[in-house]
């Protein structure tokens, strides 16, 4: 992320951790990590203090000093040890549940403990969208097919790019027994698809493509798991 608004604005970047959980429904911490410091830095400070180590060790032998009491061991700082909070969303009883990222990063869906969920724009930190009313639901995003021109075309192959697909976002909401799509950020909702009882949405982890040698782009794919009979479909891509 780029620096607060807040403070001097420069060319560095900086990592942000976001969490959900039952102290805030969502809360976000800038990492401190000293990116710049060079391989060289690095080896000269663990060197020079294992150096100092043996020295102290060798010393205690040679003048067989009287042993110090021992001391209570500290734990080393680790990489992204020193955070700092940005901000948090407090709301008792609520508490956050689960947290899905856009496949660039830039949202976040959340799922509370009050069926309700909130699409966090992570870079500037603040909520676009809330819905309600979906205890127990689980969101995916998905890219779906907006041109329908060249999905009605009478051409067998055809190569779609990233331009012909929209970022939506899949709820599967098992206590009405629906799936809905609706388009981001603030878009409506494009479909809405009935499923049984038991039923899951999954995505792999990696984009599945057809053939390594297609230049058609390969989009954000949902999976719908019938738990009950076990089929396991892909959601619609084309709206309409």
């Amino acid at each position: 992320m780029p620096p607060p608004l807040l403070e001097l604005q420069s060319s560095q970047r900086h990592y942000c951790a976001i969490t959900v959980g039952e102290d805030a429904v969502v809360s976000a911490y800038r990492l401190s990590e000293d990116r710049t410091r060079s391989i060289v830095g690095a080896i000269l400070s663990r060197g020079v203090a294992a150096t100092f180590s043996t020295i102290s060790s060798l010393s205690k032998i040679l003048w067989r000093s009287e042993p110090s009491p021992p001391k209570k061991s500290r734990p080393k700082p680790q990489s992204f040890a020193k955070t700092s909070p940005l901000t948090c969303l407090k709301d008792s009883p609520r508490k956050g549940e689960r947290l899905t990222l856009s496949p660039s990063g830039t949202l976040a869906a959340i799922t509370d403990s009050l069926g309700r969920i909130l699409l966090l724009d992570t870079h500037a930190l603040v909520a676009v969208r809330l819905w309600k009313g979906y205890r127990d639901a689980s969101c995916l995003f998905v890219e779906m097919l907006l041109n329908k021109d060249k999905a009605s075309s009478g051409s067998m192959h055809i190569e779609y790019t990233k331009s012909d697909y929209c970022l939506c976002l899949a709820i599967h909401a098992p206590r009405k027994g629906i799936i809905e799509v609706w388009k981001m950020r603030t878009g409506s909702r494009l479909l809405t698809i009935p499923c049984p009882k038991g039923s899951r949405i999954l995505q792999p982890s990696a984009r599945l493509s057809t053939s390594s040698f297609s230049p058609s782009y390969s989009p954000l794919e949902v999976y719908l798991f019938n738990g009950d009979s076990g089929q396991l479909s892909v959601l619609n891509r084309h709206i309409g």
